[in-house]
């Protein structure tokens, strides 16, 4: 795509104002009591998955920032204790980005002044709003799968034709209030192949795939990566997949999931879709919170 044309969906697939002038979930309010309990009555088998990777106190070229984990707490102590601190965003933490983390042209989502986000935190859009969860239907498109591989080569771009060719293979349609994941197989391939800059190089989608999330209107979107390819492949914007969804559509983002052990849970159950259940953190004034997403069969 031209950059032109990413900018111009700024307005096209906008958001603002959809949900009132004093919105703070965005997308999230496509969630509703019904979508709640339509996605609970999908339980069958019980079957519960973690989406998150452990918090890595490693540093690494793609966790330049490793999680401190110190023991206050020993046997010398008689007990035991932690101290945990961690910068969530990046590319190592399993993490959901609040809507008051990507500024484009002065504005965050529904149309705030960047000066709401303060040296005292973010006055709108904080991750702290999330406070009562999110349940709802989640759904895999385990994009490696479809193309019969483990995992996506870093820089490999998704398109929605892809998307839609794994919604067939899975048997269903993603809609309305959904919980998107979409899998890259990054994990594993860093198993093979050992760290790598994923700042720079990233399997994701394509910035051609805007268009068909907000038509589907999904209402939170995670990915193994950060959403997007990286290189974006749009000259002059670094993260389109970002900027859009997050300001314009306001989508919430969960980044550096581990989808491997979920991906192999809906192959042997057959079933790409379940009850998804995220819980961040209450961050006051929070641009994100770590999380562990939760899938139940």
């Amino acid at each position: 795509m031209a950059p032109g044309d990413v900018l111009a969906l700024h307005s096209t697939l906008s958001n603002w104002g959809r949900w009132g002038d004093d919105d703070q979930l965005g997308a999230l309010n496509l969630i509703t009591p019904e979508v709640t309990a339509a996605a609970v009555a999908t339980v069958r088998a019980g079957r519960t998955v973690s989406c998150a990777r452990a918090l890595d106190t490693r540093g690494a070229v793609d966790n330049p920032n490793p999680v401190a984990h110190h023991m206050i707490g020993t046997a010398t102590e008689g007990g035991g204790a932690d101290y945990i601190a961690l910068a969530p965003h990046g590319f190592a933490t399993s993490h959901i980005d609040a809507l008051c983390h990507i500024f484009h042209e002065g504005k965050i989502f529904n149309g705030y002044p960047v000066e709401t986000v303060t040296a005292h935190g973010a006055t709108r859009l904080g991750i702290h709003h999330l406070q009562a969860g999110i349940v709802t239907r989640g759904v895999l498109l385990d994009i490696p799968a479809l193309r019969e591989v483990d995992a996506l080569e870093p820089g490999e771009p998704i398109f929605p034709e892809d998307l839609e060719a794994a919604e067939a293979r899975a048997g269903l349609r993603v809609r309305a209030g959904d919980a998107l994941l979409v899998r890259t197989g990054r994990w594993r391939w860093r198993a093979e192949h050992g760290a790598w800059d994923a700042a720079t190089l990233a399997a994701g989608l394509d910035a051609s795939c805007l268009a068909w999330l907000r038509d589907r209107d999904v209402a939170t979107l995670g990915s193994d990566g950060v959403s997007d390819v990286l290189p974006s492949r749009v000259e002059g914007v670094v993260m389109p997949i970002h900027t859009v969804v997050i300001v314009a559509m306001g989508v919430h983002l969960m980044d550096n999931l581990d989808l491997d052990a979920l991906a192999d849970a809906c192959a042997e159950e057959r079933r790409w879709e379940f009850l998804l259940t995220v819980a961040p953190l209450v961050i006051r004034r929070g641009t994100a919170s770590p999380v562990n997403p939760i899938a139940v069969f």
